[in-house]
């Protein structure tokens, strides 16, 4: 027997096996997980007071049909200037939605921070109440922080 030829040959399948978990490896970096996403992209005042726009996308995998998360203000002093449920209704798969909320007697300049306390209605065909917060990602296109 060729020692030569046997040597390629464990090199080579050595060689193949070694690059199995790579790719696997890969494949599972590339799907997204499944989230919701919610991002704080304005703060403008209105005629009532303070008006957020929030743009949110639905990625989990199944249809909300209601989604309303309870938040807590912060002044400018970092205290809590008080908490109030936004409802954003409905939320189809893979669809981005826009949806503004005007804050009566919100002083837009004087927020510093807004907290998502915890959703009050989470609701869809096979999903978990508790899905809207555990994959819930969040961010900000303002000054204000914004998150969990």
């Amino acid at each position: 027997m060729n020692t030569t030829l046997t040597s390629a040959r464990l090199i080579v399948a050595a060689a193949a096996i070694s690059c199995l978990p790579i790719a696997s490896a890969h494949s599972q970096e590339t799907a997204p997980a499944p989230a919701l996403t919610l991002e704080l992209n304005g703060a403008q005042p209105s005629d009532k007071g303070c008006r957020l726009t929030f743009v949110v996308n639905n990625a989990l995998g199944s249809e909300l049909s209601r989604a309303a998360f309870e938040i807590a203000l912060f002044n400018e002093s970092g205290v809590v200037d008080r908490l109030t449920v936004l409802d954003f209704k409905e939320l189809p798969v893979g669809k981005t939605k826009v949806t503004r909320f005007d804050l009566a007697g919100a002083d837009c300049a004087k927020i510093s921070r807004v907290l998502i306390n915890h959703a009050t209605e989470c609701a869809g065909t096979g999903v978990e109440p508790a899905a809207c917060m555990r994959q819930l990602k969040t961010g900000t296109k303002t000054g204000i922080a914004f998150g969990v």
